[in-house]
């Protein structure tokens, strides 16, 4: 029998018509993975001629930006956006310089609670308990998550119930949603089966319909009602306004950064084992803090890569041959598999299985991750980390802050010292052929971004990698631990720290496997 259902397909003029000035607009996306290019490239265009709709909120919880003028970016017009709440302001340079020179009010919140937030607005509850975030930057008791000068509103408060201390996140008002699948039916069911990730665009389209608002998709193609399997479909049409059509999917619907699609990274199918990731012939400095970081897992971990640093040590496990022992996940959604690195990250190589954000993050704050791979910029004596905020602009974190504040065990990989360091691997030793200008030891970091004396009193361990040598937290402080072959300890290491770490009375040489190519057999 025929539908009656009225059809949701829309030009997008017509669906940019349901945009108003002063919306709170939230996007789905990571990167360009899932971002509606499209709809909201056309978005900009109407703001420019028309000035409207303006005066807009705009959330975005995963980093939104891609290659130049892309992604968020498009928003970086004065007067259209009057706040922006969102977690990694490094990732959408105009709107960061922006909000540094006061042009819009600015909140950095970690990206699990801004996840999270979503599902507190759908059911219309007040906000988030939660214990992310205590002792960082988004305590009230630092900053707030405040941006600059011209954001004053709290929207953090620090609350006691039953003797302990919990942040109290108020839940955000969204009153337009704008999401991005494959296929939508004319009464706006949507798939996700060539996109990278599930994403919390299910979360985002509930939290605009809880407050009220719309929900615009950006498809690839709309197919007839009743042709789509009912268990492919991840957000119902219920929760749709307007479906559009997407004009040219390199340009407006990317799978993923850098363009092409890739079936090996949407689950629907799966690459050769063995074709993934062979040896390098040659090791690196880089690759010294990587390979290091992998003697730290253990057959079974239940792993989280970051940015950086960290997601080179996915692709170490896969040259190693030991991937299918690791359980390897990524904050984005994807369980199992091998997270890839540099541009394509926050995506997996063979993955088992998506969940959204919202539901990893769930897992995260559960303490369910044994291991957490991340990067660090700044680190001082009392064990804390910075990596958000440097000469007073903000970088943002994204998920930092939830992921190393939950894991048993944090390893944040970086160099010695940055800026102009150069050094080479040879005969199993490391050579500083350059230091570097920039200090990452220092006395004390800019901004909390990890709280190392929370973390010690909880339990959780936490070392330091560099390519020279490796620190652990203990209970007396920083203390170093090993030594890469052919490093000097007093003028290598000491000598280029702001504070005196405590020196392990067992200090020993850092494994020769680690300086040698080929693999290192770790598990063996």
């Amino acid at each position: 029998m025929p539908s009656t259902m009225k059809s949701k397909l829309m030009g997008v003029e017509d669906a940019l018509d349901l945009i108003k000035d002063g919306d709170s607009v939230a996007i789905s996306a990571v990167g360009m993975t899932g971002y509606p290019e499209y709809v909201v490239a056309k978005l900009e265009e109407r703001f420019l001629e028309r000035k409207s709709p303006g005066g807009l909120t705009l959330f975005a919880a995963g980093g939104h930006g891609g290659n130049g003028h892309a992604c968020d970016n498009h928003f970086a017009q004065p007067g259209f956006l009057k706040r922006h709440v969102l977690t990694h302001p490094k990732s959408t340079p105009e709107l960061k310089k922006m909000i540094a020179n006061n042009e819009m009010e600015g909140y950095c919140l970690p990206q699990g609670v801004l996840n999270q937030l979503y599902r507190c607005t759908a059911a219309r509850q007040p906000g988030l308990l939660s214990k992310i975030g205590i002792g960082t930057y988004v305590d009230p008791r630092q900053e707030g998550g405040k941006l600059n000068e011209i954001t004053k509103e709290d929207i953090v408060q620090v609350i006691e119930l039953n003797g302990e201390e919990y942040l109290f996140y108020q839940s955000p008002k969204v009153t337009v949603g704008i999401i991005r699948g494959t296929y939508a039916d004319e009464s706006g069911n949507v798939t996700i089966d060539h996109e990278a990730l599930k994403l919390e665009m299910l979360e985002v389209a509930l939290a605009a319909k809880g407050c009220g608002g719309k929900v615009i998709v950006q498809v690839e193609h709309i197919v007839q009602n009743g042709t789509l399997n009912a268990k492919s479909v991840v957000v119902p049409g219920q929760l749709i306004d307007a479906v559009v059509v997407a004009e040219d999917f390199e340009t407006w619907h990317r799978q993923a950064n850098p363009p092409g699609y890739d079936p090996y990274i949407t689950g629907e199918a799966r690459s050769p084992k063995g074709s993934v990731v062979k040896p390098k012939p040659v090791v690196s400095p880089n690759d010294v803090v990587c390979r290091r970081a992998v003697f730290e897992l253990f057959p079974g971990a239940i792993i989280n890569l970051g940015v950086g640093f960290g997601s080179g040590a996915g692709e170490v496990a896969a040259a190693e041959g030991i991937e299918d022992q690791l359980n390897f996940t990524l904050e984005l959604g994807s369980f199992g598999g091998v997270p890839l690195a540099g541009r394509r990250f926050g995506v997996a190589l063979n993955p088992d299985s998506f969940v959204s954000p919202p539901t990893m993050f769930d897992f995260y704050h559960g303490e369910n991750l044994d291991i957490a791979v991340l990067g660090a910029a700044e680190i001082d004596k009392d064990g804390n980390v910075n990596v958000s905020r440097f000469a007073g602009v903000p970088d943002g974190q994204g998920g930092f802050i939830d992921i190393s504040t939950s894991a048993k065990k944090v390893l944040f990989c970086m160099h010695m010292k940055a800026k102009g360091f150069e050094g080479e691997v040879t005969d199993g030793k490391l050579m500083i052929k350059q230091e570097g200008s920039i200090v990452k030891f220092v006395e004390k970091v800019e901004q909390i971004t990890y709280n190392g004396k929370i973390a010690k009193a909880a339990g959780h361990e936490a070392y330091f990698i560099t390519e020279r040598c490796v620190f652990r937290m203990e209970e007396e402080g920083i203390t170093l631990i090993e030594i890469a072959p052919g490093v000097d300890l007093q003028k290598d290491i000491l000598d280029q720290m702001a504070f005196a770490p405590i020196v392990s009375k067992d200090l020993k040489l850092m494994d020769e496997r680690i300086f040698t190519p080929g693999r290192m057999g770790c598990f063996n």
